[in-house]
Parts: C-alpha cells; sequence; structure tokens
C-alpha cells in the first residue's frame, strides 16, 4: 500500500497543474522529489524541452524527476526502476530471493556502495521504504 503525506498531495496538485498529467505517486529520495506517471504520458509529464521539469524545479526550490510507473512486478522491471531512481549512481546486478520473503540484494563497487547507503544508512532506507512500496520486498541489501 502506498501512503502519501499532506506535503506530497500537495506536491502532486501542484505537478497536475503543471504538467497536466496526473501522478500516480510521488517520494523523496536523495532529496529529489520522484514523481511517478503512467510509462505513455512521461513524455507529455517532462513537457517540450524540460519545461515542466523546470517549471516545478523552480516552484518548489527542489531537484524533479519523473519516472515511468512500473507496469509488472518482474525482476527486469524492478531493476530498471532501481537504476532509474538512484541515477546517476551505478551498480552492478541484483540478486533477487523469493523465499521465506522477498529480499534483495544489490551488488555495487566500493564508491557505489557508499553512496547508495548513504549516511547513517538513510538513502539504503529510502530504497527499502520504496520497494516496499511498490514491489511489497521485505529486505534491501547492498553489498
Amino acid at each position: 500500500m502506498r501512503t502519501l503525506d499532506m506535503q506530497f498531495i500537495r506536491y502532486m496538485n501542484l505537478f497536475t497543474k503543471v504538467s497536466r498529467v496526473s501522478a500516480k505517486h510521488c517520494f523523496s529520495y536523495n532529496n529529489v522529489l520522484i514523481f511517478v506517471v503512467p510509462r505513455a504520458l512521461v513524455s507529455k509529464a517532462i513537457g517540450r524541452d524540460n519545461e515542466n521539469l523546470r517549471n516545478l524545479s523552480e516552484i518548489l526550490l527542489k531537484r524533479i524527476r519523473i519516472v515511468a510507473e512500473p507496469e509488472e512486478k518482474t525482476q527486469r522491471e524492478i531493476k530498471t526502476f532501481i537504476k532509474t531512481i538512484v541515477s546517476p549512481v551505478q551498480f552492478k546486478d541484483i540478486t533477487f530471493i523469493e523465499q521465506p520473503q522477498k529480499e534483495i540484494t544489490i551488488v555495487a563497487d566500493r564508491e557505489g556502495r557508499a553512496r547508495l547507503i548513504g549516511r547513517g544508512r538513510i538513502r539504503q532506507k529510502e530504497i527499502s521504504e520504496i520497494l516496499e512500496q511498490y514491489f511489497d520486498i521485505k529486505n534491501v541489501k547492498i553489498a
């Protein structure tokens, strides 16, 4: 289940007003506000010459990213979703464990691992919350 607090609902309303595309969800990762929209509407949401992104960024005084909503819960979709969210941080691979509870391990080099974990494990917690909401993944490890 995806939950939103009042601030994110306000962000989504503003996003809809500016882009004329209804966002499915909104969350924050690494001080970037990320809006999730249907795959077919990503280019419309971004706007011609990134106009909507620039306008939103100027209004909210935050960095903005628009990502496509995952259509399925396949491993390929999960990898693409994670790659889009954590960009520009690179990682080598993601391994999946289904039993006893859904768990993934993100394999990265030393610098990538440090950036994915973050100070006080804040980035790892953010990734974990996002993946639990979207894919019901209970545990995220970074190796």
